[in-house]
C-alpha cells in the first residue's frame, strides 16, 4: 500500500473543509468544485516545492559535484577523488549525517547541473563571484585564494597580468582565471581541464597560463618548477565557497552551520594544513 504522508493528508483535509464551507454558505456545486480544484493545485504546488527542498534530507544522501583536475582542491588518486574540497565536503556530510556521492563534471557544467537539480552541492575551488551569485547561492568562504600567471622558466617577456596583452594565454573554460586574462588583453585559449593547460604550456602552444594560485603552487611543488614559474603579483579572489541551489535555502543553512562546526572543532584546520602546508588564515 502506498504510504500517504502527513503533509498530503493535511492538504487533502484542508481542501475538503473548504469545499464543505462553500456548499454550506450557498455556493453552487460547480463553484465548490472550482474552489476545491484551485486549493488542490495550490496545495500541490506547496507540496512540490517542499519536496524539492527535502529531497536530499529524505534520501539521506548529498550529491557533490566537482571538476577533478584541480589539485590541491580536487583530483583523481586512482579511482577516488581527493583534495581539500572533497575532504571538507565529506566532513560536512558527516556532521549532517548524509552519505556523500561525488560526481565529476566539466567546470562549465557545474552550475547548470546544480540549477537543474541533478546535484546538491558544488565543491570545486569555485570563486563566489557576483556574476555567479545571480544564478546560485554560496556558503561562507572557506579559502581566500587568488589568480596568477605561469610561464616557462626561460620566458622573460611576461612578468604578470600587466604584460599579457596580445599574448596567447591558456585558461580553463568558464573560469575566473580566463576572465582576468581577457580583461588584461590576452588572446585566451580555453581548455576543458587544467592538465591540458600544463601540457600545452610545456609544449609551447601557448605563451602563459592564467590559473588559481594554489593550483599553480601545487603543480610546481610536484615537479613542475623545473620547467615553469609563477610571475607577477596575484589577483586576489572573492573567496572560494561551495555552491547550492537557490531553491534549497534550508540546505544552505545546514551546510553553513556544519562548516562553522568543523572550523570550531579543529577538523577544518587539520584538512587545510594537510593540503596547503600551513595553518588557515583568519
Amino acid at each position: 500500500m502506498k504510504k500517504i504522508s502527513r503533509r498530503s493528508f493535511m492538504a487533502a483535509a484542508a481542501v475538503s473543509v473548504a469545499a464543505l464551507a462553500m456548499t454550506a454558505c450557498g455556493g453552487s456545486a460547480s463553484s465548490a468544485a472550482s474552489s476545491v480544484a484551485s486549493s488542490a493545485a495550490s496545495s500541490e504546488a506547496v507540496s512540490s516545492a517542499a519536496a524539492a527542498e527535502l529531497t536530499t534530507v529524505e534520501a539521506g544522501k548529498l550529491t557533490m559535484a566537482t571538476e577533478a583536475t584541480f589539485p590541491p582542491y580536487e583530483y583523481y588518486d586512482g579511482d577516488k577523488i581527493v583534495g581539500i574540497d572533497a575532504e571538507i565536503a565529506q566532513a560536512i556530510c558527516d556532521k549532517l549525517g548524509y552519505k556523500m556521492e561525488v560526481k565529476n563534471l566539466g567546470f562549465d557544467a557545474l552550475i547548470p547541473a546544480l540549477k537543474s537539480g541533478q546535484i546538491d552541492l558544488i565543491a570545486a575551488g569555485m570563486d563566489a563571484t557576483d556574476e555567479r551569485k545571480k544564478q546560485i547561492d554560496f556558503t561562507d568562504v572557506y579559502y581566500q585564494g587568488g589568480y596568477t600567471i605561469v610561464v616557462p622558466t626561460g620566458n622573460t617577456d611576461i612578468t604578470g597580468y600587466d604584460s599579457i596583452a596580445g599574448k596567447t594565454v591558456g585558461a580553463q573554460v568558464g573560469s575566473k582565471a580566463a576572465d582576468y586574462a581577457r580583461e588584461h588583453g590576452a588572446n585566451v585559449k580555453e581548455f576543458d581541464t587544467n592538465t591540458q593547460g600544463w601540457m600545452e604550456l610545456e609544449a609551447g602552444t601557448c605563451d602563459a597560463v592564467s590559473i588559481d594560485k594554489a593550483v599553480a603552487q601545487y603543480y610546481l611543488q610536484q615537479g613542475g618548477k623545473d620547467k615553469l614559474k609563477i610571475v607577477g603579483e596575484p589577483i586576489t579572489s572573492r573567496g572560494v565557497a561551495m555552491g547550492i541551489s537557490k531553491d534549497k535555502p534550508e540546505l544552505s543553512k545546514q551546510v553553513n552551520e556544519a562548516l562553522k562546526e568543523i572550523k570550531a572543532d579543529g577538523t577544518y584546520a587539520k584538512i587545510y594544513k594537510k593540503w596547503f602546508g600551513e595553518e588557515p588564515k583568519q
